[in-house]
């Protein structure tokens, strides 16, 4: 479908994935197998994982830009991008009766929506974030300093 041709043009083109990694510093590997949807991690360094993760989400509005030279519609959708999240941390996402992720929609302009199930087989849910690159990166980015302090806070109050 046309939504997973971003992705199915990174994954075309090792060139691309290769050229990202060189310039991010960060590792980033793309799931096997032949569903629409594919898993992509990205592990280093905080400062190289953000760079990485621009990277992919400009490549995104660039494909979905060169899609649109072919189409009559005239207003460019938004880039969309769905994160895998431990089940365990969505609530601290969310925010006592959605504050939190209500501040992340003003502050960052995105879109968020976290899955009321988890992922199938797994503890795991989903996020998905759209708008503009910008927004994306910057919503990302306040998701993990989230992530962050509860993992802290868990390891932190475990006894």
């Amino acid at each position: 479908t046309e939504s997973n041709s971003p992705l199915l043009f990174l994954l075309q083109k090792g060139e691309t994935v290769k050229k990202m990694r060189e310039e991010s510093g960060a590792r980033i590997n793309i799931s096997e197998g032949n569903c629409p949807e594919r898993i992509v991690t990205i592990t280093g360094p905080t400062d190289a994982i953000f760079k990485a993760f621009a990277m992919i989400a400009y490549k995104f509005e660039e494909d979905i830009i060169n899609s649109m030279s072919n189409s009559p519609a005239t207003s460019k959708p938004p880039v969309t991008l769905r994160l895998v999240v431990p089940a365990s941390q969505c609530g601290s996402l969310i925010g006592k009766g959605g504050s939190k992720i209500k501040e992340m929609r003003e502050s960052t302009g995105a879109q968020v929506q976290v899955a009321g199930d988890m992922l199938p087989n797994s503890t795991e849910r989903a996020v998905t974030i759209s708008g503009t690159p910008e927004a994306i990166i910057q919503c990302v980015k306040q998701i993990c300093v989230v992530m962050l302090e509860v993992q802290y806070c868990t390891v932190l109050f475990k006894g």
